[in-house]
C-alpha cells in the first residue's frame, strides 16, 4: 500500500557532513597558520592618517551605497540605476565620472592624481563590480565590491589632495557583467587597462583570505543535428540528436574522475525534443569548464571537444560546437608581495587574514579579473561578510552581504584597499617587487588569443 503520508515531491536534503569536517579543518589550520607579514615599508605615517580620515568623511555615504545597491539589484549590462549612483556620489564629491566608456554602457571611469605619462608616478587601477545574480539579488556581495571601491577611491583623492602626497593617478573603474559576461575582458580589449601599473579589488566570503584561488571558465554550447522519424513507426530512418547528448553529457561524466581537485566540468541539457513519439532532430547542451591553471583548462577543453565530436559520430548526427559565447574567464594570477600590504592593513582593521590553504580551494568559483591578472599584477582579496560555511550564491550570503557584516566589510575593504594603493604609490620598492614577481609568473599575456587552437 502506498504511503499516503510521505510528501514524496520533497527532494532528500543533502547531508552535512562533509561541509562540519572541513569546518573543522579550517579551524585547526587557521590557529596554526602564521600572520601574513610584509617587509616594506609602504606608505609614510602621514599618509596613511590622510586616507584614513578621507574614508572616516565618507564612510556613512558608502555604506548607503552599498544598502541602496543591495536593495535593487541589477543583472548583467543593465546596470543603469547602480552606475548612476556611483557616479552621483563620485560627483558630490567634485569629481567627475564618464558613464558608457570602453564600449559598454554601463562601465565607469574616473580619475584623481597626476598623469602617468607626464612622469608623475605609477597609475592603479581601483575596480567597481555591481552586477547582481537574476533571481538571487547581491547573492555575491557585488553591492560591497563596488561601494569599498568608492570608499577607497574617494579617500584616496582626499589624501592625494594633501601637501607632500605622492605622485601617480588613481583611476576608478565600474566594470559591469562578472557575472558571466566578462566586462572587464570586454573593457580590457578596448584599453581600459593600458598605462596602468596593477589593479586592485576585494570580494565578499565567509572568510577573510589574502590569495584565495579562482578557476578559470570556459564555456561550450553544443548543439546536436539529427534526422527526424516516428519512434514506432519507422525508428530506424530517424538520427537521434537526443542520444548525442545523452552519450556527451556520459562521456564529461566519465572524464570528471580524472580531473585534479579543484577543477570542475557541470553542464544542462537545454534542448532534448518536444514529444516522445517523434525521434528529436535537434538536441543541445551547455557545458562549464572550471581549472585552477591556464594550461590545464586549455587541455581540458581539447577533451571535452573530443567527447562531443565522438558522441556525433556514434550516433550519426550533425554538430555545431560554440566555444565562449561570452569572454573565457582565465583563473587569478595573484601578486603576492601586493596582497601581503593588504593583509598587513586589515590587521589594523582587527581582521586576521589567512593564507592560501587554510580555507579549502574547491570553495571558489571564478572571475574576470583572472583575465587583468594576466595583463598586470593584481589583487583579489577574500573580506569576510558571513559565518564560514556559508556559500557564495544562495540566500543567506544575499543577507550577509546587504547586513551588518557587509556593512563592515565596505568601511574595512575601502581602508584595505586605499592603504594597499597608497603603499604603491609611495613606496618605489615595492612597486619593483610587485613589477618583478608578476614578470616572474610569465609577465603579460595575450588573452584574446590564448586558446586559440586549443
Amino acid at each position: 500500500m502506498p504511503d499516503h503520508h510521505t510528501d514524496h515531491t520533497r527532494p532528500e536534503r543533502p547531508s552535512r557532513a562533509y561541509l562540519d569536517a572541513v569546518a573543522r579543518e579550517t579551524a585547526v589550520r587557521a590557529a596554526g597558520a602564521e600572520p601574513l607579514t610584509s617587509p616594506f615599508d609602504g606608505a609614510p605615517e602621514s599618509l596613511r592618517a590622510a586616507v584614513s580620515d578621507g574614508l572616516e568623511a565618507v564612510s556613512d555615504e558608502i555604506v548607503a551605497l552599498s544598502r541602496a545597491l543591495h536593495a535593487d539589484p541589477e543583472t548583467a549590462y543593465e546596470e543603469h540605476r547602480s552606475v548612476a549612483a556611483v557616479a552621483d556620489l563620485l560627483t558630490r564629491h567634485g569629481i567627475d565620472a564618464e558613464v558608457g566608456v570602453h564600449g559598454l554602457d554601463t562601465a565607469l571611469r574616473a580619475r584623481i592624481g597626476g598623469d602617468t605619462a607626464g612622469g608623475n608616478g605609477p597609475t592603479v587601477a581601483v575596480l567597481a563590480e555591481y552586477d547582481a545574480l537574476p533571481g538571487l539579488g547581491h547573492a555575491c556581495g557585488h553591492n560591497v565590491i563596488c561601494s569599498a571601491a568608492v570608499g577607497a577611491f574617494l579617500a584616496l583623492a582626499h589624501a592625494l589632495s594633501a601637501p607632500g602626497a605622492p605622485g601617480g593617478t588613481v583611476v576608478l573603474l565600474g566594470t559591469p557583467a562578472e557575472e558571466g559576461g566578462g566586462g572587464k575582458e570586454l573593457m580590457a580589449r578596448d584599453g581600459a587597462f593600458d598605462g596602468v601599473d596593477a589593479a586592485v579589488m576585494l570580494h565578499p566570503f565567509a572568510h577573510d583570505i589574502a590569495d584565495h584561488p579562482f578557476l578559470g571558465r570556459r564555456q561550450v554550447d553544443v548543439v546536436y543535428h539529427g534526422v527526424a522519424a516516428h519512434a514506432a513507426a519507422q525508428p530506424f530512418m530517424g538520427r537521434n540528436a537526443l542520444d548525442a547528448v545523452v552519450l556527451g553529457y556520459q562521456g564529461v561524466a566519465m572524464l570528471r574522475q580524472h580531473l585534479p581537485d579543484p577543477d570542475r566540468i557541470h553542464g544542462v541539457i537545454t534542448e532534448g525534443g518536444d514529444r516522445p513519439n517523434v525521434v528529436p532532430d535537434r538536441a543541445a547542451a551547455r557545458y562549464y569548464l572550471r581549472s585552477a591553471d591556464a594550461d590545464a583548462l586549455r587541455d581540458m577543453t581539447t577533451r571535452v571537444q573530443a567527447i562531443a565530436v565522438g558522441a556525433a559520430a556514434m550516433t550519426g548526427c550533425g554538430y555545431e560546437l560554440t566555444w565562449d559565447p561570452a569572454p573565457a574567464y582565465l583563473p587569478i594570477r595573484h601578486n603576492g608581495t601586493l596582497a601581503a600590504r593588504w593583509a598587513v592593513h586589515q590587521a589594523g582593521r582587527g581582521r586576521t587574514v589567512h593564507p592560501r590553504g587554510v580555507v579549502p580551494e574547491s570553495e571558489t568559483g571564478s572571475t574576470d579579473l583572472g583575465n587583468v591578472s594576466f595583463r598586470i599584477p593584481a589583487i583579489h582579496p577574500m573580506i569576510a561578510v558571513a559565518e564560514p560555511g556559508t556559500s557564495l550564491h544562495t540566500v543567506e550570503f544575499g543577507k550577509a552581504s546587504g547586513g551588518p557584516g557587509g556593512d563592515r566589510a565596505v568601511v574595512d575593504g575601502a581602508a584595505g584597499l586605499a592603504l594597499t594603493v597608497a603603499d604603491l604609490l609611495a613606496d618605489g620598492a615595492l612597486r619593483e617587487a610587485v613589477a618583478a614577481e608578476f614578470a616572474e609568473a610569465g609577465g603579460p599575456v595575450d588573452v584574446p588569443s590564448f586558446f586559440e587552437g586549443a
